[in-house]
């Protein structure tokens, strides 16, 4: 039987996450944040390391009860960090950081890790060894990237090397206590670019003396849209999207060069690398027809988030019985990125949404809008998924 929060278990967490909403901070400044995780650690009795992953990421370890050597070892992982964005909730605990909030819920993914690791510690059997990552800089940051480079994974910093490892994320389009997952690509890829397109400018009256990078980037930002209707295969997903177009300082003026960012989306990694190659290469072609050139800077970002059968597989057999809901149904997937990717290419990993909205009718604010705050009725149910999933075999 799992065993379940009890109501000074549950008061604990609540206000740890209402602390941790007070006190948000951003990716890689999250010091407060894992000073209190490491603290609830300690109190535990959990043996873990802190200063990782660039100073802010903390790594707990429990050991199996029984057969440590031999056991299975398995991982769970929390985000710490909060997103530069001014709160407008008007809660009693609302950001106490001017234009800095926990938008994304991860003071709740916290939260319900930790409450786990307070379940787990005090179980007289644990089956597996248990790795409790709590990571910095989600939001933008690779944390997840730079916690499997400090070896979280591998047995380099402490306990054994995960066989598997599980992570949640609070979903605001499902209801309290569902969870909901899928097999293979989960949430997108994400590569973002800034290029320069370098014409000649002159005298808006003259356009025959110029080499006008309005007119080329415009032409460039047209033709990556056809990149995604007439190179992908209808029954794949990607997205290219311009988010900034920035030339000229007057209205009878046209500029030397113009200046382009934005992002690169995709399910699938071939399409990812297509996709970007493409940008590449029209945009190079386009230039030079019009006596123009192209320059681009690629930021690689966050690989396809993309659950293994096995674990996914798994999932569902130990949460069948869940006290939430398990939906049946393959979740849809998301355009969105994740840095729980990284994680998955180094063993078996599943991802899953867990619930937040108190019920279908109620319209709940979305995920980085500045009226978000984490569910606190889905932390009990968070827990429980967590502990179980602690425990499979």
């Amino acid at each position: 039987m799992t065993p379940k929060l009890t109501a000074d278990d549950l008061r604990r967490i609540v206000e740890i996450r209402h602390d941790l909403h007070a006190h948000p901070e951003l990716g890689y400044q999250e010091v407060r944040t894992s000073g209190r995780v490491s603290e609830e650690l300690r109190r535990l009795g959990i043996e873990h390391k802190t200063s990782l992953a660039g100073g802010t990421g903390v790594l707990g370890y429990l050991p199996a009860t029984t057969n440590s050597e031999s056991a299975p070892t398995v991982a769970l992982r929390a985000d710490m960090d909060a997103l530069p964005i001014l709160e407008n909730t008007g809660l009693a605990y609302a950001s106490q950081t001017p234009n800095v909030m926990h938008a994304c819920g991860h003071d709740g993914h916290t939260s319900i890790l930790l409450g786990a690791a307070n379940l787990l510690k005090h179980l007289p059997e644990r089956p597996n060894n248990l790795l409790f990552l709590f990571q910095p800089a989600e939001e933008g940051g690779a944390g997840g990237m730079r916690m499997c480079e400090d070896g979280v994974l591998d047995g380099k910093v402490l306990g054994k090397p995960a066989d598997r490892i599980f992570g949640l994320h609070g979903h605001p389009q499902s209801t309290v206590g569902q969870i909901a997952t899928k097999v293979g690509p989960m949430m997108a890829s994400a590569d973002s670019f800034a290029a320069r397109v370098q014409g000649k400018g002159g005298h808006a009256a003259m356009p025959q003396s110029t080499i006008d990078p309005i007119v080329i980037a415009s032409q460039i930002v047209t033709a990556w849209q056809t990149i995604v209707s007439r190179t992908v295969n209808p029954l794949q997903a990607a997205v290219v999207t311009v988010g900034q177009f920035h030339a000229g300082v007057a209205h009878n003026v046209i500029p030397d060069t113009v200046n382009l960012e934005g992002t690169v989306r995709a399910l699938d990694e071939d399409v990812r690398l297509s996709a970007i190659s493409k940008v590449d290469r029209m945009a190079e072609a386009i230039a030079a027809a019009h006596g123009a050139t192209f320059e681009i800077e690629w930021m690689q970002g966050y690989p396809v988030t993309s659950n293994d059968a096995d674990a996914e597989a798994l999932l569902r057999r130990t949460l069948g019985s869940y006290s939430g809901e398990l939906i049946d149904e393959p979740v849809v997937p998301t355009m969105g990125a994740e840095d729980f990717s990284f994680y998955g290419a180094k063993t078996k990993a599943c991802f899953f949404w867990l619930g937040l909205n108190p019920s279908e009718d109620n319209v709940y604010p979305n995920l980085h809008a500045p009226e978000f705050d984490f569910n606190d009725a889905a932390i009990p149910f968070g827990v429980e998924a967590m502990v179980r999933l602690a425990l499979a075999s």
